[in-house]
């Protein structure tokens, strides 16, 4: 059973940055692929970004490519999101997840099997 722990969301202010944390316990971090979804107040859950086992691959949603980095480091069992230039729009509550490292559909939420408390991200106008 993997636990994962987000950590680093705030408020900030429109342009800004911010960088989320998400450590993992219980299970061999290299044998899952990461995933960052967020869900605004009264949407859906929606995909946000993805990272590889082994860190090759990233995959983004539109709305944040050129903007987020996803990153991981796998001896400190941790992954990352770098936000940029953050907009109003990007707040939400940022959940990070694991996937079996086979999975190849990280962009679809039903794929995951662990998933993290939530972080809020609030950014003002």
């Amino acid at each position: 059973q993997v636990q994962l722990v987000e950590s680093g969301g705030g408020l900030v202010q429109a342009g800004g940055s911010l960088r989320l944390s998400c450590a993992a316990s219980g299970g061999t971090f290299s044998n899952y692929n990461m995933g960052w979804f967020r869900q605004a107040p009264g949407k859906e859950r929606e995909f946000v970004a993805a990272i590889s086992w082994s860190g090759a691959d990233t995959y983004y949603a539109d709305s944040v490519k050129g903007r987020f980095t996803i990153s991981r480091d796998n001896a400190k069992n941790t992954v990352y999101l770098q936000m940029t230039s953050l907009k109003p729009e990007d707040t939400a509550v940022y959940y990070c997840a694991a996937a079996s490292w086979r999975e190849r559909r990280l962009t679809t939420m039903e794929k995951y099997d662990y998933w993290g408390q939530g972080t809020q991200v609030t950014v003002s106008s």
